[in-house]
């Protein structure tokens, strides 16, 4: 007990004679959530060379991880792109600064629809299906959004833990409000296992136990579950050899179903085995800001995201003060730089996510007195069950290259396929082709293809739910504007049910 006094004094955070609050201070919670974000953001800078540059690898130990003192500020000036994990964050965060706590789905799901910036994976499938009035939370769902496991959410869910310190309840109530926007199943689970960590980081001491507690929010009969289940459990048969978690992660969930980029390609942007990578960096970094980000870059994929989920986490614990100067410094001159797309700098989104946190307090039974803050902690819960592809496997991708399609067919034989392809313009501003679909000379479906980047369908088409047995399918330009831009298509994924 005197241990654990002496280790909240060292964060101060005291635990009242009510063992449901946690006392603290408005200096020390700001400091929390300053070093969420501030983490956040070091964290995707440093990562940003390498994202999805080593696939179904690692980085080796003898190659140096290249950084500079000036590489935020870089970015913000030069490859503001790189940043789009945090300024999707800050899509929501404005939101609920502009409409209060109780902020319907839909205004968040207009928000990031209507945005300007560039999207690509669940979010783009997101964005579409929002346009063309498929609403949240069937926007997300997997057999509305290809996509549904990818990492999107885990990667913009910062936001809600920050905003619920000690609440993961309340973390996970967000999370569900708008990771249904995007994602499913793990693709979800992704973003609420985020957000548990953060909220609990935020009153913690411990990295390892924040992130074996915040497993407690994810089903246990998911795949997610079982994924980070085994890398803490690899974590204690190969403690000091983060390189065989790797091996064994790789291993056994490495194989991607859904992302149609990744079937059948080194390639992975699925939730789980990323969030692998962050607790890989957290567990094997043991609470030293550096090596966390060093090892949750190394283990590849997307190499910037997960040291920024990571050193998030790690920054909310730690705090702001804490982080060390070698890499505070280099925020020196970037914290009053709105991210692009936002009016929302470094400086202007710590004060509004604290605001935001404290309102949560309150809103959740907590109260403020002067500069002493009560939370009323509550427990972890998980959340109800979701299954992305439920008994689906891809058997086949195959090529079907055509450079101007008017009225194509192709066969398969299994139970499902996703085609892929792209509608590209001609001439003049945004051109919306429109293709009629129709599978074994059923009903016939109109989809409209935009050639916008931002408002683009991400597959042309795609059915998960068909017997098994042989199909047809026929894809037909309806619109009558082929001069004004053609349908691209590349190849089609076959999907048939696990044995």
């Amino acid at each position: 007990m005197r241990l654990l006094f002496i280790a909240l004094l060292i964060v101060g955070i005291h635990s009242s004679s009510d063992a449901q609050t946690i006392k603290t201070t408005k200096a020390n919670l700001l400091d929390k959530v300053k070093g969420g974000w501030a983490g956040q953001t070091i964290g995707v800078a440093f990562g940003g060379p390498y994202e999805f540059q080593f696939n179904g690898t690692f980085i080796q130990e003898y190659q140096n991880l290249n950084w500079k003192d000036d590489q935020v500020i870089w970015y913000l000036k030069n490859a503001p792109g790189l940043y789009d994990d945090i300024y999707m964050d800050l899509t929501f965060v404005e939101v609920f600064n502009r409409l209060g706590l109780d902020a319907p789905v839909d205004s968040f799901a207009a928000a990031y629809a209507n945005a300007g910036y560039m999207l690509w994976h669940a979010n783009q499938a997101g964005r579409y299906n929002i346009l063309n009035g498929i609403k949240a939370p069937a926007s997300g769902h997997w057999l509305n959004n290809p996509h549904a496991d990818d990492i999107d959410f885990q990667i913009e869910a910062d936001f809600a833990g920050l905003m619920a310190p000690a609440m993961p309840g309340a973390a996970a109530a967000i999370s569900d409000k708008i990771g249904h926007i995007m994602n499913y199943g793990d693709g979800y689970y992704g973003g609420v296992y985020i957000a548990t960590m953060y909220s609990l980081a935020v009153t913690a001491t411990d990295i390892k136990k924040v992130v074996k507690d915040a497993l407690k929010a994810i089903p246990i009969q998911s795949d997610f579950y079982k994924c980070i289940a085994d890398v803490i459990k690899w974590h204690a048969q190969y403690p000091n050899d983060w390189h065989q978690n790797w091996f064994e992660i790789q291993k056994k969930w490495s194989s991607e179903v859904g992302c149609p980029d990744g079937v059948f390609n080194a390639y992975n942007i699925d939730a789980k085995i990323n969030a692998a990578y962050v607790v890989l960096g957290l567990l094997y970094g043991n609470g030293d800001f550096g090596k966390t980000m060093d090892i949750a870059t190394r283990a590849g994929q997307d190499a910037d995201c997960n040291p920024s989920s990571a050193c998030g986490v790690l920054g909310a614990m730690l705090g702001y003060s804490k982080i060390p100067a070698k890499w505070i410094k280099c925020l020196d001159g970037a914290e009053d730089i709105d991210f692009k797309y936002t009016t929302m700098s470094l400086n202007k989104t710590y004060a509004t996510s604290f605001d935001q946190a404290l309102q949560t307090i309150i809103r959740n039974g907590g109260k403020i007195n002067g500069d002493e803050v009560f939370i009323k902690s509550q427990p972890i819960k998980a959340v109800p069950l979701e299954v992305s592809f439920p008994g689906l496997k891809p058997t086949a991708k195959i090529s079907f290259s055509k450079s101007n399609v008017k009225d194509e067919s192709f066969e398969f034989e299994g139970t499902g396929f996703v085609l892929r392809g792209e509608a590209q313009k001609a001439f003049g501003d945004n051109v919306v082709i429109q293709i009629a679909v129709t599978i074994d000379g059923g009903e016939k479906k109109i989809y409209k293809l935009p050639t916008n980047f931002t408002t683009r369908r991400y597959e042309i088409c795609w059915d998960y739910q068909l017997p098994p047995g042989k199909h047809t399918v026929v894809v037909k330009r309806v619109d009558g504007n082929e001069e004004a831009a053609v349908l691209k298509v590349w190849d089609y994924i076959v999907y048939a049910k696990r044995d």
